[in-house]
């Protein structure tokens, strides 16, 4: 467990389906419609993740990673209970959990990043010790969790409720890529219905069926730029 504070990298690319890392849109603005570039190797959506200080450190029975077990599809780390302790030693201060005053400033600020950036929110869960967000975004999404983090620091400092220079994220977290609407729309049942006693809760499930829409015409669209042919739009499974 890092002592720092989150380090993600930005600008990274965009890790394709065949393993290859393909150039971000580094020309697009900001502030977009992530479907515009919707392609095979750019998913429709994020499912985002990540945790509290100290709150879930790695070999924790609930399922952990590390640098060698953070891809998606990739096996969780195994329960360890050495390994639990020895992270728990290093802590420099205590773990960080969100109350629920704090949770609330949390799903604010993550709201609020997302109207500033334009890109387009399903779902929220910010939790005592964790945080979930299906968000779609043209930035790659250790971008977008850097954001998440600095936003929501932000909303804590400005409450007075903590000491400044207190630690409150872990480094990186998990940054899934959901490739299809039926993806999406798992991922927001997970992060909704499946975390246990609702919390700080966010969801926009009508984004969902835009999202479709959006899909459905730029496929079109691309297919008319090639050749004129459109394909039948098989709504998702």
């Amino acid at each position: 467990m890092p002592d720092t504070q989150s380090r993600d990298r930005e600008g990274a690319g965009e890790p394709a389906r065949d393993g290859s890392r393909t150039p971000l849109h580094r020309n697009a603005k900001r502030a977009c419609n992530p479907t515009a570039f919707h392609s095979d190797d750019v998913p429709a959506a994020y499912l985002i993740t990540f945790t509290c200080y100290g709150g879930w450190v790695r070999g924790d029975k609930r399922g952990s990673v590390d640098r060698h077990h953070n891809q998606p599809g990739a096996v969780v780390l195994a329960a360890d209970t050495n390994r639990v302790n020895g992270d728990r030693e290093r802590l420099t201060q205590p773990a960080y959990k969100l109350d629920e005053t704090r949770r609330e400033l949390v799903l604010k600020a993550l709201r609020e990043v997302c109207q500033h950036r334009q890109w387009p929110l399903f779902a929220i869960h910010v939790r005592t010790s964790h945080i979930h967000v299906v968000v779609a975004a043209c930035e790659a999404p250790e971008r977008v969790m850097n954001d998440f983090k600095a936003y929501s620091t932000r909303a804590l400092n400005r409450s007075g409720l903590d000491k400044r220079d207190a630690k409150r994220w872990t480094r990186h977290g998990s940054t899934r890529r959901l490739w299809k609407c039926r993806d999406v729309e798992a991922a927001i049942r997970y992060v909704i219905d499946e975390q246990g006693e609702p919390m700080a809760v966010f969801v926009d499930r009508s984004a969902v069926v835009k999202l479709e829409n959006e899909l459905e015409a730029a496929t079109r669209e691309r297919f008319a730029q090639t050749d004129g042919q459109l394909p039948k739009i098989v709504p998702p499974g």
